[in-house]
């Protein structure tokens, strides 16, 4: 018996530390078949999704969502430590538990608790160990609670830090592009004089912030789980109204930054194409279209009011449609899976931006109806 608690323990702990060692201290992605932390976030995010959707009213499923990314990284965190204990005590009791206790106790249940004492450094001195093999391991597990304590102190900093910098450019969008950010709004926003010469510094500013994102997802694949404050914000949502608008400037809007277009779409799509593999989502059509030849139409008709002239003929709408592509399976994969709102095309007629509007302006949590639409602003 003793033999097979070693068996066990030494691999838990062996085990929870190269989980610890990928997922906090690894700066890359982990391409093994199997890791638990990706098991641990498949098989819990897939029925707190399902239990939202179907217990929550709709206007309050997004904050529920938002409740999983910290929840549940407090929640792996104590899987890790719950296993090191675990652990830790198989090894003490495959020695025999040789213990000291006041009251003569012995067992595994004694075991396991000097291992939860040792681990959190509580010193109370009611059970010591009492053999050079017992004394080792409680040296070894202190020096393990006091790494975790310091790893956690670092992770977590460092994890607010890249979310913070993430929301920080998404919330710059809101009056660059509409609340959901759009490529409509985000080419009208930008059709005034020496507005192509802004556009151009945006959509170099988001080549740095899509390189940002993957780097911080990868690194922290725990962040895209975290939502931004407003419901009609995302991650994904201006990841992919930034393709869009890049993916109409390259098919040859009159006076745009055709280049700079070129180098943002290549790392906002390499960015999404990378996060589908990272949480093993296979890519998949759109359901409906999201930009039909109808909104195509309406499009050129929305730009061409802003003084911006978007080609016409087969050959510019089956380019686009390609660069389209490119990226939309990506987005609408990882937008079911997150149960995110993929932005469309064109903007919503008279809706609102963020910015514009407060709690004080809802009377009975409904929204005032306007005299001026969101364009009369820009």
């Amino acid at each position: 018996m003793a033999i097979v608690a070693a068996i066990f323990g030494a691999p838990l702990v062996l085990w929870v530390l190269w989980e610890m060692f990928e997922t906090i201290v690894l700066p890359r992605r982990v391409t093994r078949r199997f890791r638990f932390t990706r098991f641990f976030y498949r098989r819990t995010w897939f029925p707190w999704a399902k239990m939202v959707s179907s217990f929550v009213p709709a206007r309050r499923r997004e904050t529920w969502l938002s409740v999983f990314g910290p929840l549940s990284l407090l929640l792996l965190l104590s899987v890790w430590v719950a296993g090191l204990i675990t652990g830790f005590a198989l090894l003490h009791w495959s020695t025999g538990s040789a213990l000291l206790t006041r009251d003569g106790s012995a067992g595994f249940f004694t075991d396991l608790y000097l291992s939860g004492t040792t681990f959190f450094t509580l010193g109370l001195g009611d059970v010591v160990p009492r053999s050079t093999v017992a004394r080792l391991l409680v040296v070894i597990e202190s020096g393990m609670g006091f790494a975790f304590l310091a790893l956690v102190i670092g992770y977590l900093p460092a994890l607010n830090q890249s979310f913070a910098r993430r929301e920080v450019s998404v919330s710059l969008l809101d009056a660059r592009a509409g609340s959901p950010p759009t490529a409509s709004e985000m080419l009208r926003r930008h059709g005034q004089e020496r507005g192509m010469e802004a556009l151009q510094e945006l959509l170099h500013e988001w080549e740095r912030w899509a390189a940002e994102l993957l780097e911080g997802h990868l690194s922290y694949p725990v962040l895209a789980y975290f939502r931004s404050e407003h419901n009609n914000q995302s991650w994904l949502a201006a990841l992919t109204a930034i393709l869009d608008t890049s993916a109409l400037v390259m098919v040859g809007l009159e006076g745009a930054c055709e280049r700079q277009a070129e180098l943002t779409f290549a790392m906002a799509r390499h960015a999404v194409v990378d996060l589908s593999l990272v949480f093993r989502r296979e890519p998949s059509e759109p359901e409906p279209e999201r930009l039909s030849p109808e909104k195509l139409e309406e499009l050129r008709v929305l730009l061409a009011g802003s003084g911006l002239k978007l080609p016409e003929g087969e050959a510019i709408d089956r380019k686009l449609a390609e660069l389209r592509q490119l990226y939309e399976p990506y987005v609408h994969a990882l937008a079911t899976y997150f149960r995110i709102r993929i932005p469309p095309w064109v903007a919503a007629e008279n809706w609102v931006d963020n910015w514009q509007v407060t709690m004080w302006e809802r009377p009975a949590g409904k929204r005032v109806a306007r005299e001026t639409t969101k364009r009369d602003h820009f």
